[in-house]
């Protein structure tokens, strides 16, 4: 396992892989990723170079939004197997030398956690463990506008939900079946951090943080600004106020201090600007290591995942330049193009066609040599594109399914609402994935709980392997270089180019080291001056430019000079 260096955390020399689990192996036939299919690939992930493994949900779940909508925190799926294969997945994890890292969803649970499902009970001393509250004053429960207040949920209509049983609401942020804890109750709070201390002593290596700037509501719940396209206008009252950072503090205090040493902590954090992100993560506060941020993700769309609009690359430059300047001294960056939550990223950001090798490595070697600690989303490393989904039927995701029906409901045009899925929908991303050229992309035997995409027959691990020019072979040489290459790591960033549209260019600089780095983000030759004294480490063409003052299309080169 790397040791840190220059006196830093471990998981600053990190590379971390994303596993979906419901989507990555089949060991049993069943159309259904599992752990024992994790544990069957593990030599995979550890040629591939990787330090951690970071899994999506595999507690018990009715799978309303894939897993994060947990009714057991003490548990396994069984749909993904039991806890004696997680203990073995596990140990095997540790035995290759790397780590793993659990999804932790600690904003809300399952309407059918047992909690929850006590709670419904207003007598019940779990009443106050989640949001109840009766409808607005002088309104009847159950007529419009009745609501507690005006928040919308991020899936779709209201963030309230009416229990007939009580006549009262309760908060559900995401779906329905997805309900807010009261963090504000203290035995929820210690409840939570039980749960966190149990899956630490069994060995893992630390939490992925859902919506975690989303735990503290203001107590008073007030209605959000009116802008009746924008359902997320409520955010200023139920994210990033002061209450979350109380609470990292106090779970950082009773959790994580007696083992900070050896684990790390990544909360997703929507809607965090730079400023914010420096409170979560500067040590000196001991709340959290590092925050996955979403204002690159947006650089492309409006309102909404699904109002699609062109990248222009100043914009994508200047985003990513402003973290990485704004957590130079104090904090810490992830870096990411893709997850469970995105469309694939040489689909989004590339050229998933004629130069999909060439465009999904110019989008790694940038990620990669920033700042921060890249993750790798399964099926990346393999230059996986966005899938051909024919029908909305073929769409499993609530988010998009719910934006469907109610831009047709609304007069939307289905086909353009199809386009919009297409491009941008969550299942692109969680489409199984592609282990060889046999039935179903050697994910599984039975039927695949999501179809698999038909270009698995030319994108796939298998084909890779054994083709040294591959975007799974370019990968394996980036994570190494990472590791070989202490200015990667530690070196002080400086964007150049700011305001060219097709060139992404930037230094990394260590003490006597530099390093340069440039991509063109085109499928059209693209000028870029090279340093004419300084050595090739890395591109992803395999031979120098024959022009050191251009570059081919989605070419990306870094030089090191010393």
């Amino acid at each position: 396992m790397q040791t840190a260096r220059l006196g830093d955390a471990w998981w600053k020399s990190a590379v971390v892989y994303q596993i979906y689990p419901k989507s990555f192996a089949d060991s049993d036939g069943d159309g259904v990723g599992d752990l024992n299919g994790i544990r069957a690939h593990l030599p995979y992930l550890q040629d591939l170079g990787v330090d951690v493994l970071w899994l999506s949900p595999v507690y018990p779940s009715p799978q309303d939004d894939n897993g994060y909508d947990i009714s057991d925190y003490r548990g396994i799926d069984p749909v993904f197997g039991t806890l004696a294969d997680f203990d073995a997945l596990l140990a095997e994890v540790h035995e290759r030398h790397m780590r793993l890292i659990m999804d932790l969803v600690v904003n809300h649970t399952s309407d059918e956690h047992p909690w929850f499902v006590e709670s419904r009970d207003p007598a019940s001393p779990k009443r106050d463990w989640y949001w109840w509250r009766p409808a607005r004053p002088g309104m009847r429960a159950g007529e419009p506008g009745a609501e507690p207040n005006n928040w919308g949920s991020w899936f779709g209509g209201s963030a309230w939900q009416l229990d007939p049983r009580s006549g009262e609401y309760y908060l559900h942020l995401f779906s329905r079946k997805q309900v807010d804890l009261n963090w504000e109750n203290p035995e929820v709070r210690e409840a939570v951090y039980d749960v966190m201390r149990w899956w630490l002593d069994r060995g893992v290596d630390g939490f992925r943080m859902d919506v975690i700037n989303m735990i503290a509501k203001d107590p008073a719940l007030p209605d959000g600004a009116v802008h009746p396209s924008n359902s997320r206008d409520g955010m200023p009252h139920f994210a990033d106020g002061e209450r979350v950072h109380r609470y990292l503090q106090e779970l950082h205090r009773e959790v994580m201090a007696p083992r900070t040493e050896h684990v790390m902590t990544v909360g997703e954090t929507p809607g965090v600007n730079v400023e914010q992100a420096r409170l979560f993560t500067d040590p000196a506060r001991a709340e959290i290591d590092m925050v996955f941020q979403f204002e690159h993700m947006d650089v492309d769309h409006g309102e909404s995942r699904f109002d699609v609009r062109p990248l222009w690359l100043p914009d994508l430059k200047a985003s990513l330049a402003r973290w990485q300047t704004g957590l130079d001294a104090t904090g810490w960056n992830t870096l990411y193009w893709s997850n469970h939550d995105q469309a694939r990223a040489v689909s989004r950001f590339g050229d998933d066609g004629r130069y999909r090798r060439e465009s999904a490595t110019a989008l790694a070697t940038v990620l990669h040599l920033h700042r921060g600690t890249p993750f790798v989303y399964q099926g990346e490393e393999l230059g996986a594109t966005n899938a051909p989904f024919a029908s909305v039927g073929d769409f499993r995701d609530i988010e998009s399914l719910n934006y469907y029906a109610g831009e047709v409901a609304a007069g939307g045009s289905p086909e353009e609402l199809l386009d919009r899925l297409r491009a941008r929908g969550r299942d692109n991303a969680r489409t199984p994935m592609h282990w060889d050229d046999s039935p179903n992309a050697g994910f599984t035997t039975g039927t695949p709980w999501l179809a698999v995409n038909p270009n698995y027959r030319e994108i796939n691990a298998a084909a890779e392997l054994v083709d040294p020019g591959s975007v799974l072979h370019y990968y394996r040489r980036l994570i190494a270089l990472r590791k070989q290459e202490a200015a990667i790591v530690h070196g002080r960033f400086e964007l150049l180019l700011p305001d060219d549209e097709t060139v992404y260019a930037f230094e990394r600089r260590l003490g006597a080291t530099a390093l340069l780095v440039l991509a063109n983000f085109s499928s059209e030759p693209a000028h870029a001056d090279a340093w004419a004294d300084a050595e090739l480490l890395i591109g992803n063409y395999g031979d120098p430019p024959p022009d050191p003052a251009a570059l081919r299309p989605w070419e990306a080169v870094v030089y090191r000079r010393a």
